[in-house]
């Protein structure tokens, strides 16, 4: 169905064309999954860009290059035959969806389009095709929802209606960039089903562009590697995870964390991929490569054949097996019962819903309902649940960056709700805090040292100036970045660099909590494995304890000592890490479990589907707030909450039937 013949793009800056995509060629057959995988920077975007025609003013695809959908020549195309073509027959789900939608138009406005241009839909039949659309990718109250827009809904949400509208002209073939990053794993499990069953139904193609591996292990029949511009590994899907042949495959792999490694530092790859001025002439990996040879910094190498239908470009030919683990960490597993330097009990956080012109509170939003947990010096609890079930909410709340409405919250015996601000304020440097999204969290103006020197100033650390740019110095390299990384802003490095920057920022003033919201949602698997091997070695040096808010069970897995389930403002599970990942006793753990993709080509299960989404918490349900999505629910959850049950000292459930 589609095919790509020596794909060569890139960018025109002051008359210079920066090669983004060299000389790939691939094809995707109908019904057919074919993965494209690869770090950021890899010209993996740029490919669908480039055969969606809608690479930006600068973008240009090189004379030689080939698309040919369903046997049509798509790059000899006028605009006008593309827009006919483009969204009915050819659809893409675009990687970042609050800036894809429209702000100014409704939901139901912008779906609508596809559905007048593509299939002459209009008036009560077009919107009963929406509405099913939007019940289709899990969205609930679709009625309501058609009629709000971009800002009204959650990224999740907004992900969500990017892919109603992608299947709206019902495609023969659909790119789908990074379709489920946003998305928890129920949502994602349900998308992924979703996607599937339309392949079986309309024999619809997809090409898809993801760095989950466990996503390429459920959807892929077929996978390409692509480093630097240019494919380096193609293979199917039994070759690619049974017998990985380039050392980039291989080393992706390692740098997956998993029980199994937990007590081991993670395998990294060294540098990052390479600039597009700065491209080497012969293999372009041979930088980072563990096994790079003369011959590598000499000539580019070219394909060879592996097996059939498993080719690579490599010019190592050594056995085919994923890079030893490096050696084991001391992995801290001091007894969950040591006293509790972070003790959270009935913490509570509800904002008003004001309305009217006088703006009289008519409700309030539950956005955190009881919370209790506790976390000892040295340990690492994860917080998970699904977006909006008020996991950053606490986070914020406990270094009451947010007021608490109601609860306690001592650090080290000190009670910190109501606390006097200049009381606080010294209480701060004892907790802090790495955001999700580090370039937003760090100020644009500053330079990386003032960024990091900051707090030290305001909280009386170190200072004199002297003494301060060795502190910052050393923050840095702690951190495993240059010295001179101290003169330079924010804008001048990686997300896997910033990241390391915010971690040094929350660890100038030696506080002895960490909370950790999402540091590695948005990092290649590469780039993961340095965070998350900093993060342990830190532990291990400066005795930090961490809450780890995050929905990488395959994270929680591999660093975290307990667990904490949180489902629409209230934990329903609590306990150590095996007890909860293998054991799973409340329905909602067990629902999240069973639908985390694993990167194997294993058997797994078949995932526990929840019915709808979350339910608002300005309007909770009365009860069990999880009765309404619960397969096992019965009157007595819809009429009172569940009590605790406590199956081990620290193994704890709310749930009525957990007997």
């Amino acid at each position: 169905m589609l095919q790509i013949k020596n794909l060569r793009l890139g960018f025109t800056r002051d008359s210079q064309l920066l090669v983004a995509v060299d000389g790939i060629s691939f094809t995707v057959a109908a019904g057919e999954t074919f993965a494209l995988l690869g770090e950021s920077g890899c010209g993996k975007s740029a490919t669908a860009q480039g055969i969606m025609r809608l690479l930006p003013t600068n973008g240009r695809i090189s004379a030689g290059s080939s698309i040919q959908f369903d046997g049509q020549e798509l790059l000899t195309l006028s605009e006008a035959e593309m827009r006919s073509v483009r969204g009915k027959r050819l659809a893409m789900i675009f990687q970042e969806p609050a800036t894809s939608l429209n702000p100014v138009l409704s939901v139901g406005r912008q779906i609508g389009e596809v559905l007048v241009r593509h299939l002459g839909l209009t008036g009560a039949a077009a919107r009963q095709r929406m509405i099913a659309l939007l019940r289709q990718v899990g969205i609930a109250d679709p009625e309501r929802r058609l009629d709000e827009y971009p800002f009204q809904l959650s990224g999740g949400m907004k992900q969500r209606v990017m892919i109603a509208m992608a299947l709206a002209g019902e495609p023969d073939l659909l790119i789908a960039d990074e379709p489920t990053t946003a998305l928890d794993v129920t949502v994602q499990a349900q998308i992924l089903d979703l996607l599937a069953q339309l392949q079986i139904d309309r024999g619809m193609a997809i090409l898809l562009i993801t760095h989950d591996l466990g996503v390429v292990a459920r959807m892929a029949q077929r996978i390409g590697v692509m480093y630097a511009g240019e494919l380096v590994e193609v293979a199917s899907r039994e070759d690619f995870f049974e017998r990985p042949r380039h050392p980039y495959t291989q080393a992706l792999f390692a740098a997956l964390p998993d029980i199994r490694r937990r007590g081991q530092a993670l395998t990294t790859i060294p540098g990052q991929v390479p600039a597009l001025d700065a491209m080497p002439a012969a293999c372009r990996f041979a930088g980072r490569c563990n096994q790079v040879m003369t011959v590598c910094q000499q000539i580019s190498p070219e394909w060879r054949i592996v097996s059939a239908g498993h080719q690579l470009r490599c010019h190592w030919t050594g056995a085919a097996e994923i890079p030893a683990a490096t050696p084991r960490l001391a992995l801290s597993e001091q007894a969950s019962e040591s006293p509790a330097f972070l003790s959270v009990d009935a913490l509570q956080v509800h904002f008003p819903i004001r309305r009217g012109l006088l703006q009289r509170t008519v409700g309030q939003v539950r956005a955190v309902d009881g919370v209790a947990l506790t976390i000892s010096a040295g340990r690492t609890l994860a917080l998970v649940g699904e977006s909006g079930c008020g996991k950053t909410t606490v986070g914020k709340a406990l270094l009451q960056l947010i007021k608490p409405t109601g609860g306690s919250v001592k650090l080290g015996g000190t009670e910190l709700v109501g606390l006097k601000a200049k009381r606080l304020r010294a209480a701060r440097r004892h907790m802090q805090m790495i955001f999700q999204d580090p370039f937003a969290s760090l100020n644009p103006r500053l330079r990386v040292g003032e960024i990091i020197a900051e707090g030290m100033s305001a909280l009386g650390i170190e200072r004199h100036g002297a003494a301060q740019r060795t502190a910052v110095a050393a923050l840095l390299l702690q951190v495993g970045l240059p010295a001179g990384a101290a003169e330079r802003y924010p804008h001048e490095f990686s997300g896997g660099q910033r990241q390391r920057i915010a971690i040094a920022r929350a660890l100038a003033v030696q506080p002895e909590l960490l909370v950790c919201d999402e540091p590695t949602s948005a990092l290649d698997v590469s780039v993961q494995a340095q965070i998350l091997n900093l993060l342990k070695n830190l532990q291990e040096e400066l005795g930090v304890a961490y809450l780890f808010i995050t929905h990488n069970f395959a994270v929680v897995e591999y660093l975290a000592h307990d667990v904490a389930v949180m489902y629409l403002g209230r934990i329903v599970e609590r306990g150590k890490t095996e007890e909860i990942l293998r054991t799973p006793r409340h329905p909602y753990t067990r629902a999240l479990l069973s639908a985390v993709p694993a990167p194997t080509l294993d058997t797994h299960p078949a995932a526990i589907r929840l019915a709808g989404e979350a339910p608002s918490p300005a309007n909770p349900p009365s009860g069990c707030h999880f009765h309404p999505r619960c397969p096992q629910a019965q009157d007595i959850c819809r009429q009172s909450d569940p009590h605790t049950t406590h199956l081990s000292q620290t193994h704890a459930v709310n749930c009525h039937f957990v007997s």
